[in-house]
Formats: structure tokens, C-alpha cells, sequence
């Protein structure tokens, strides 16, 4: 009895060890698994913030630091564009142009947020959600969290030259995940790489063409 009891209790400590070490390695692969995934939606949310920003820059000749004003401008602005009205290989089309004083240029508006995504289509309530970093309400308040953005100014051979930046740090969209390989990240990033730990688009201090440490 006393030695079926014995192979008992190392049956249990050997399964649980055999667990305790499938764990510890499975833990970093399901870590990095649920990071690239945050990522990519990190990623996709901070484009449309720069297409949104690059918009507002092409109408008021800057950048804006306020989610605010970035928000309504995409929600209530006009764009406007021009287009050709007949092609440049169209002599006959280009004299009748001419021939009634017309310029081969039409201008056209078109609303702010129907132009800055391109193919990809936002609903108004996305919009809205562009301020919030995604998986950011993982965290023990369950509140979203705000993408820090900011603009400046940064003078390139003698230049004004307008800068912004959009960053989400990786403790606000990993906070819920394991906590020590989320401290070893965060040092290699800025420890060892001297990069952003993060998801961040342009920067403030140097005009980088809005360019995202991803890219």
C-alpha cells in the first residue's frame, strides 16, 4: 500500500513537472503569437492615423496634436482635387478645349473621408475609435488607451518642415500578457535595438516622411 501510494505521488510530481516544462517553453511562442497579432492591428489603426494626419496637413499646411481635431476634420472636411478633362494625347479634344478658352482642368471636391483611406472604406464610429490603441482595455482598468500624438516643427536646411508622431507603448496593448516576458521585451527593445518599445509613426525631433519603426 505504502508503495503504491509512493508511485502515486512521483506519478503526480512527474506529470506535473512534464507541464511546468511544456509551459515554460510554450510560453514565449504563445507571447511573441499574441504580439504579432496586436501588432498588426496596432500597425493597421496608426496608418490610418498618418493618412488622416497627411490629409489634414494637405488642406491646413500643417499637422495637429489633438485626436479632436484630427476626428472632425476627417468626419466634416472637404478635399479638393483636380483632374484632366481630356487626355493630353487627345489633340482634337485639346483644340476644342483652346477654341473655347477652357483649360484642360477640372476641380473637384470630395468629403475627407470618403479620399484618405484609399480602397479601405471607415465608418464614422471607426473613426471615432482612430484615438484608442487597440487591446489597450486588456489591462486591470479596462479602459481604452489613447495613442500619444503630437506635432512639431523641425527646421531642415533652413527649412520649417512640419513633424508629427503617433506611439503606442507595448505595456499598453500587452499588459494583460505575461509580465516578465513583457519586461524582457521592452528591454531588448530599448536596451539592446535603442529603438521605441512600441508601435510609433514619425517623430518629432527629425522629419522621417512619417515613416512607422515597422516599415
Amino acid at each position: 500500500m505504502k508503495n503504491t501510494i509512493i508511485k502515486i505521488v512521483l506519478a503526480i510530481v512527474m506529470v506535473g513537472a512534464a507541464y511546468y516544462l511544456y509551459d515554460s517553453i510554450m510560453a514565449p511562442v504563445r507571447f511573441d503569437d499574441t504580439r504579432m497579432a496586436r501588432e498588426k492591428a496596432v500597425i493597421e489603426r496608426v496608418i490610418d492615423i498618418r493618412a488622416a494626419q497627411r490629409g489634414y496637413k494637405q488642406v491646413n499646411g500643417e499637422y495637429t496634436n489633438s485626436f479632436d481635431t484630427l476626428i472632425n476634420f476627417v468626419l466634416t472636411a472637404e478635399m479638393q482635387f483636380e483632374r484632366q478633362l481630356v487626355s493630353s494625347d487627345d489633340s482634337v479634344g485639346l483644340a476644342q478645349l483652346k477654341k473655347a478658352k477652357k483649360k484642360n482642368v477640372e476641380k473637384f471636391t470630395v468629403k475627407a473621408i470618403d479620399t484618405l483611406f484609399g480602397a479601405k472604406k471607415l465608418t464614422p464610429a471607426q473613426v471615432q475609435e482612430l484615438r484608442y490603441i487597440p487591446f489597450s482595455d486588456k489591462g486591470e482598468n479596462g479602459q481604452k488607451i489613447e495613442f500619444t500624438m503630437g506635432a512639431n516643427k523641425v527646421e531642415v536646411g533652413n527649412v520649417s518642415v512640419p513633424v508629427f508622431e503617433a506611439k503606442a507603448h507595448y505595456k499598453t496593448f500587452l499588459a494583460d500578457q505575461n509580465i516578465q516576458l513583457l519586461v524582457n521585451l521592452i528591454d531588448e527593445q530599448e536596451n539592446t535595438l535603442h529603438r521605441f518599445p512600441g508601435i510609433k509613426c514619425g517623430d518629432l525631433n527629425q522629419a522621417t516622411n512619417d515613416a512607422g519603426n515597422w516599415e
